[in-house]
Order: structure tokens, then sequence, then C-alpha cells
């Protein structure tokens, strides 16, 4: 399975957080599948650190390769081609992050790990997080 973490859901993880159901965390442990973590989640904890929204003990740019990497997870640019696909998504959610998220995952094949409701209005394979 190849899956793509909501920016909550990298945090679950990293923290061992109950809120990731057993269900997501099998998926996501499982040695066939492949679990990325987009640049837009990394944008978005960048934003809410620096506003003091998000609470990270270690500086966001050591924490974060090193959590990807201690957990076997790939790095997701953003492409050209992603961010043509959210002019044309529909208008359903505003959050940026998200609608970055949705052209990913539609471009790239990709089922999105998620608790977010906003994306079930989107063709978009969807994993809930809290399974």
């Amino acid at each position: 399975m190849r899956l793509l973490l909501d920016t909550h859901v990298l945090l679950w993880w990293r923290e061992g957080s109950r809120k990731l159901g057993g269900r997501a965390r099998t998926a996501i442990e499982a040695e066939a599948a492949t679990v990325h973590v987009s640049a837009a989640s990394a944008w978005e904890l960048a934003i809410k650190s620096r506003l003091g929204k998000l609470k990270i003990r270690e500086p966001l740019h050591e924490w974060l390769p090193a959590a990807i990497e201690s957990s076997g997870f790939l790095s997701l640019s953003i492409t050209l081609e992603h961010t043509v696909l959210v002019a044309n998504l529909p208008d359903h959610h505003g959050d940026p992050f998200d609608r970055m998220l949705i052209a990913q995952a539609r471009h790239d094949g990709l089922t999105i790990v998620t608790s977010g409701t906003a994306f079930e209005a989107y063709d978009v394979r969807l994993l809930d997080a809290r399974a």
C-alpha cells in the first residue's frame, strides 16, 4: 500500500499517540507499505511552529528529517504537476495544505491517512487514522 500521511498523523506517529488507531498503525508499519510525507506537511509544520501554534522540542530542521528517516518514510516533493492539479480541485475545502495533499495523492496514486473529514468530498483514497 502506498500511503501519504496527513500532517497530524505524522505528529501522532512520532509521539506514539493513542489517537492513531490500530488499523492505521498496522498499515503504516506494514512491510509492503511505502509511506510518504509531503513537503506540504513540512511547510505546514514550519508555519504553525513559527506562529507558536505548535510546540516541537527540537528545531524543525533537525526533528523532521530525522523523524522521516528513522521511520523509513519517503519525502514527497511538490512538483509543477501537483500545483497545477490543485487549481482543478473543486472548492470543497479551502485549506491549502490539505488541497496539496489531495492533489499529490491523486497524481501519485496514494492513499491519504487522515482523520480529517474534509477529504471525503474529493475523489481520493482514504484510510481513517483513528481506525
